[in-house]
């Protein structure tokens, strides 16, 4: 029994099985003890997931053939997968307190599941994950470049971004027409922003939705009456800004 890749899922399974244990080796050995895979597939990852002592795992899949194929090849499974939506699931029905994430991504869907991760952010300290390379980077880069943006920023807030290895789409069944690359993120020592999350979010947003221009310019729609724009920090563009530029931005704006 083979499971059918859905473009519609955005579906490519890993097939190269070196890759698979470095993503799996990537996951820490200290932390959290519950850990959930999300979108198995036909179990590349979970393989060598079992096999771990030191973690207790769960798993989401979407794929009711998926599900199927899992439960028919592993036999210790039942229990542990769960036919879901990662981005509707509730997440405390499944753990009571802090919990690790690893898998291979749905490429289409792989900005919302970071978003969502955010949202839990306090109880997850340590993600490893496939997704496309373009992302990937994205993510791991550093105020300055064109690449760099609202992830970039949201998640270097609060994580510590590892770019462990890039993977070519011949790794993949059927192979992706763009590369792909593993990240690790791991909780930094961050608690708080010493600004308004919600609003920071917001300028990070609203600076980036038009990034071509000032933030003098770009964050017109944010600032009300009394908000000074003679900082010199308005005449920049956001891919200028560091974490702690926002932070201050934030300050400013509210």
């Amino acid at each position: 029994m083979e499971v059918r890749a859905k473009k519609a899922l955005g579906q490519h399974f890993l097939t190269d099985q070196n890759v698979a244990r470095t993503i799996v080796g990537a996951l820490r050995t200290e932390g959290p003890r519950d850990v959930l895979e999300i979108g198995p597939g036909m179990g590349v990852l979970t393989q060598y997931l079992l096999e771990r002592e030191d973690i207790d795992l769960k798993m989401v899949e979407l794929d009711g053939e998926s599900v199927d194929y899992l439960l028919t090849h592993f036999k210790d499974l039942p229990g542990k997968i769960y036919q879901a939506d990662y981005l509707r699931l509730d997440i405390h029905k499944l753990f009571a307190g802090s919990y690790r994430i690893i898998g291979n991504f749905p490429y289409n869907i792989s900005s919302q599941i970071f978003f969502k991760i955010l949202d839990d952010k306090d109880l997850v300290p340590e993600v490893v994950c496939m997704i496309q390379k373009e992302v990937a980077d994205r993510i791991a880069e550093k105020p300055g470049s064109k690449t760099y943006g609202i992830l970039s920023v949201l998640l270097q807030a609060w994580y510590d971004i590892d770019y462990i290895i890039s993977v070519g789409s011949g790794a993949f069944a059927p192979p992706p027409k763009v590369q792909s690359a593993v990240i690790r993120l791991r909780r930094n020592s961050r608690t708080e922003l010493g600004c308004d999350e919600k609003l920071f979010k917001q300028v990070v947003k609203t600076a980036f939705n038009q990034r071509r221009k000032t933030l003098r310019n770009a964050l017109k729609p944010l600032l009300h009456e009394g908000v000074d724009t003679s900082d010199p920090i308005f005449d920049l563009r956001a891919e200028k800004l560091s974490v702690e530029d926002f932070v201050r931005l934030s300050k400013i704006v509210g």
